[in-house]
């Protein structure tokens, strides 16, 4: 086992904490595991790490609670390591230090809920493509938990920074914010195409880290009549690794949208999103032409 120096501070819970998770392979692990990688050789080929290494954190943090470590096959026994509640609890501190990393190593230091078109931020959002989207669930607005993905051919999934029904419910100075305007306009506009995302096969899902109860009070003041999802507890902005910024003591998704087929697999990423009505209109042009070669549902192979 490794050696680790305790560091011995009762009163301090930072001390504590990372007493479990200070070493960077163990925030790794957590990183990779909520991505959907569960199995010890999807860890390690993901990593780069020792075999050694690896068995070494994975013990440590099965036996802080962070990881349940699960057998999925009898012959040879071998096992799954699932976060569990405790390990969940540090979605936010991942989220943290990515918004960190993001604002002050690769950016500018300065908040905003875009990004540029070159920027390594916008690498790692277009890097989805291609990639599946673990499996989850997330709240809806009124409290009932959902696939963010849905059982038809394709699922828009746009994720917004936050809209509320009443004005002053957003954070001080959020007009402000680059990027951060327009969540209502393009929810709005969603709803006004919504038959035609349905006639091209496609469901629309929108996604903030609001609360589900500040989600329903904004969807029937503006008439919406499609799913908002709340990933306040930032599973699934975890999951892929989403980009954020903290305003109003909370952190919030960036604008951007994916398009999604029926097997969870990215097909489409739209970010940085500088004009919203066109967003709209790609992602719906998108949808419309996978679906002239979809057979049975599922879209086509890319190269």
């Amino acid at each position: 086992m490794a050696q680790r120096t305790h560091l011995g501070d009762a009163e301090c819970s930072i001390a504590q904490a990372l007493d479990v998770v200070g070493d960077w392979w163990t925030l790794l692990i957590v990183r990779d595991t909520a991505r959907g990688l569960h199995r010890f050789d999807e860890l390690q080929r993901e990593l780069g790490m020792s075999r050694k290494v690896l068995a070494e954190r994975l013990k440590l943090l099965v036996e802080a609670g962070v990881l349940t470590r699960e057998p999925y096959q009898e012959r040879p026994v071998r096992h799954e390591y699932r976060l569990t509640p405790r390990g969940r609890g540090l979605l936010p501190v991942l989220v943290a230090l990515q918004d960190w990393g993001d604002t002050w190593i690769l950016g500018e230091g300065e908040m905003t809920a875009t990004t540029q078109e070159a920027s390594k931020e916008a690498g790692r959002v277009h890097a989805l493509l291609g990639t599946r989207v673990p499996e989850l669930l997330l709240p809806d607005r009124f409290g009932e938990l959902r696939d963010p993905v849905a059982d038809t051919p394709f699922t828009v999934l746009y994720c917004f920074p936050g809209a509320y029904a009443r004005a002053e419910s957003y954070p001080p100075g959020w007009a402000g914010v680059p990027g951060a305007k327009g969540c209502t306009f393009e929810s709005c506009t969603y709803r006004d195409q919504l038959a035609e995302f349905t006639a091209a096969g496609a469901t629309v899902h929108g996604v903030s880290t609001q609360r589900p109860d500040e989600q329903r009070e904004f969807a029937e003041h503006e008439g919406l009549r499609f799913p908002l999802l709340s990933d306040a507890e930032l599973g699934l902005t975890a999951a892929l690794r989403l980009p954020t910024l903290r305003a109003g003591g909370l952190s919030r998704l960036k604008r951007l949208t994916l398009v999604l087929d029926r097997e969870r697999v990215v097909r489409e990423v739209f970010y940085p999103i500088t004009d919203i009505e066109a967003s709209v209109a790609a992602a719906l042009a998108a949808v419309r032409a996978a679906g002239q070669g979809v057979s049975g549902g599922s879209w086509p192979d890319t190269p």
